[in-house]
C-alpha cells in the first residue's frame, strides 16, 4: 500500500468517527505519514473531488485546517450533471428540482437563481452552481 493509499484511509477513517466529515491540520497530517504537505494536497485532489462526492473546505495560516465531508446524494447527483458550462435554462432547471426535492429552501434557490441568472459566462457560471450545491446552501 502507498502513502497516498495511507493517507487515503486514514481520511477515510476520520470520517467514519466524525459523522461524515473529517477536520485536520495538513502539516499535522503530513507530520503523521512523514511526507510533505503537498503530498496531502494531491490526495485530497485526486481522491476527494466533488465528481467523486465530497466537498473540500481550506483554511490557510496558523489556525488552518481541512475539512472534507461527504455531499448529500440528491446534489452529487446534479453536481455530475452540470459538467463545464451550463447556461441558465439549464441552471433554472437544476436548482428548480432541488427545491422541489426539498434539498434547497425557496429562500436559497430564489438567491441562487438570481446571482445566476447575471453571471455571462456559461463557464463561470457551472463552476458557481457547483460551488454552491456542494457548500449545501
Amino acid at each position: 500500500m502507498g502513502i497516498s493509499d495511507k493517507i487515503e484511509a486514514f481520511i477515510n477513517e476520520l470520517m467514519r468517527d466524525e459523522a461524515d466529515f473529517a477536520e485536520f491540520g495538513r502539516n499535522e497530517l503530513a507530520d503523521i505519514f512523514g511526507c510533505v504537505p503537498s503530498q496531502i494536497n494531491y490526495v485530497i485532489s485526486t481522491r476527494f473531488s466533488p465528481q467523486k462526492g465530497y466537498s473540500v473546505e481550506s483554511r490557510r495560516g496558523g489556525g488552518g485546517y481541512i475539512r472534507i465531508s461527504r455531499i448529500k446524494d440528491g446534489r452529487l447527483t446534479e453536481v455530475k450533471q452540470i459538467g463545464d458550462e451550463c447556461d441558465f435554462e439549464s441552471a433554472k432547471r437544476i436548482v428548480n428540482h432541488l427545491f422541489d426535492m426539498g434539498e434547497l429552501d425557496r429562500k436559497s434557490a430564489k438567491m441562487l437563481l438570481a446571482v445566476l441568472e447575471v453571471i455571462d459566462s456559461d463557464k463561470i457560471r457551472a463552476k458557481a452552481l457547483k460551488n454552491a450545491l456542494i457548500e449545501r446552501m
